[in-house]
């Protein structure tokens, strides 16, 4: 175990990082973080439209600078000591591939078509074909939508392919199959060169694509091509085995060993999502809620397998045996919008300086515009914070990218109400974060009444360790304290964890947290006196909500909800 090393590997929104930490004790020895340049410059998206996708170059050159620079940084003495990799990525976040594994946005002929690369996680262009997999659902006596919240969402696996096989013909046609990111990554650094081979991991293939080990695998093709004929025999081309994550991949091949100066008897670990990932890093407990808290939210909780026999939770994000921890079932949930949320206030208030101001021939001003962009979200929390809450103050509906849990909808919108003209910048934002933090409420909310009690709160990512006034308001909110995890990497971490695990350094993963794991530094305690009056918004906010879905109306880019 001393003097043995592994590498995670997280793949985010906006960026990718690598970690190489000492495999006995958890210690970061080096990290490396790479932007899309692609996704940097907003190449591939439409935001009104709710188009998302990223360039799989963006992933690969990131994943070959983050992984050598911390190899740099250590020195060859300990870079041969390198055991394993594991990767963690968004999700669900797929792409087509040919037959040979190979994303069409990597061929000559589609490197500049956006529907010939991976869709994000947050591309909401699948809301129609989301809308039909659920009512074709209800046709069949079998309920092929149980083991996923009941819902099927347009985030997810078959409602993004649907939309792209329909969307466009050169694509469908050259696509042998379907493929999420974190089962493409171990797939490339292993040198698969057979898309049939690709090892799909129980988390992925779960919690997006409908697997579960009582359906056999997959649901039968007649209910795929009861959704639409062009999904007919789509099943033929994916394995219907499927891996937890703390088995391995394969070992790393010859390019890759070669290109990152590592091994090939290094092992690679079997790729799984973000926040399952970084529920371990974060040292997850049973029964409490582990948050993943960045651009969105992803909340994860697990369970031992023979006190939750028979519950299906209703509008969740999926139950998993094994998505988490081999063993346990792995239930998640999130928000579609929580940092993006204050993201897109910071926008509307910089807009007026990005847009009207000439920066070309002035680096002074522009210096200072980028200083006052980077201030907002800090100023404006410092100045909410001094804000009791009252009954009568602005009410905000958290829905600006539709709603992930409970029930999927992503037709929803976000609102404001009770704005009056002495509203300002700090009273919208504050009604923002809160809206956020209702919204985490409905999750616990829905766990609880439905017999899976959450017990605690473990906060993760950059909002949870750097928005104490956030988690203040959290921990107000949900009437029970959230503890916060002391690693700002705990997707990198829990990666490193699974690699660790992978390799059999660890005989399992859990062994693998307790001696990895970092702990926790901060811990915020509901206030009993706002948390009474925020009982009374709460209600308020659920009015609202109620009101916002039951008169949501058609147009061309909505559906009628779910009912």
């Amino acid at each position: 175990m001393d003097n043995a090393y592994v590498i995670g590997v997280d793949y985010g929104t906006d960026s990718v990082r690598s970690v190489l930490v000492d495999a006995h004790n958890g210690q970061e020895i080096a990290s490396s973080i790479y932007y899309y340049p692609r996704w940097k410059q907003g190449l591939y998206c439409n935001p009104s439209i709710n188009q998302f996708r990223q360039h799989p170059l963006d992933y690969i050159e990131g994943l070959e600078y983050t992984i050598k620079d911390c190899l740099q940084q250590v020195g060859e003495q300990i870079s041969t000591r390198v055991k394993a990799i594991a990767v963690d990525t968004t999700g669900s976040t797929p792409v087509a591939v040919d037959k040979t594994g190979t994303p069409l946005a990597l061929l000559p002929t589609f490197q500049e078509n956006p529907n010939a690369m991976f869709v994000l996680w947050k591309d909401h262009t699948a809301v129609r074909e989301a809308d039909e997999i659920n009512q074709t659902a209800k046709k069949f006596d079998i309920n092929y939508l149980q083991y996923v919240g009941g819902i099927y969402s347009s985030e997810w696996f078959w409602a993004k392919l649907l939309h792209i096989l329909r969307q466009d013909k050169d694509v469908a046609n050259n696509l042998f199959t379907w493929v999420e990111h974190c089962d493409w990554i171990p797939f490339l650094l292993t040198g698969g060169r057979d898309a049939l081979a690709i090892k799909r991991g129980v988390c992925s293939a779960g919690h997006k694509s409908l697997w579960n080990e009582s359906f056999d695998g997959y649901p039968p093709n007649e209910f795929f091509a009861a959704v639409d004929p062009l999904l007919n025999g789509f099943t033929a081309n994916i394995s219907k085995e499927t891996y937890t994550a703390d088995k391995e991949a394969g070992h790393l091949c010859e390019e890759w060993a070669q290109k990152l100066g590592l091994s090939t008897s290094v092992i690679i670990g079997i790729g799984a999502f973000d926040a399952h990932m970084g529920a371990v890093g974060g040292q997850i407990e049973p029964y409490y809620l582990s948050k993943v808290m960045g651009t969105s939210t992803c909340d994860m909780l697990v369970a031992p397998k023979h006190e939750v026999d028979g519950i299906l939770v209703g509008g969740i994000c999926g139950q998993v045996d094994g998505s988490v921890i081999p063993g346990m079932l792995g239930m998640e949930a999130g928000q579609s919008a929580f940092g993006d949320a204050y993201a897109w206030f910071k926008n509307l208030l910089i807009w007026p300086l990005k847009n009207l101001l000439p920066t070309n021939d002035d680096p002074a001003l522009e210096a200072l515009i980028n200083q006052v962009e980077h201030q907002i979200i800090p100023q404006l929390s410092k100045l909410a914070e001094k804000i009791e809450p009252s009954i009568q103050q602005e009410l905000a509906i958290d829905w600006l990218n539709g709603r992930r849990t409970p029930d999927a909808n992503q037709a929803l919108k976000g609102a404001f109400f009770d704005l009056n003209l002495g509203t300002n910048a700090v009273q919208l934002f504050r009604a923002i974060v809160e809206a956020t933090c209702f919204g985490a409420k409905k999750i616990v909310d829905r766990f609880n009444e439905q017999g899976v009690p959450v017990k605690g709160l473990i906060g993760m990512g950059g909002v949870a360790r750097k928005a104490p006034f956030i988690m203040q308001m959290m921990a107000d909110v949900m009437d029970m304290p959230i503890k916060i995890h002391r690693s700002e990497q705990t997707c990198a971490i829990g990666a490193a964890m699974f690699a660790a695990t992978a390799a059999g350094l660890y005989a399992k993963v859990e062994d693998a947290m307790n001696a990895m794991g970092q702990g926790f530094d901060a811990e915020y305690h509901p206030n009993p006196q706002r948390t009474a009056i925020y009982k009374q918004r709460y209600e308020k906010y659920t009015q609202m909500g109620t009101l916002i879905e039951e008169n949501l109306t058609l147009n061309e880019h909505t559906l009628t909800p779910i009912a």
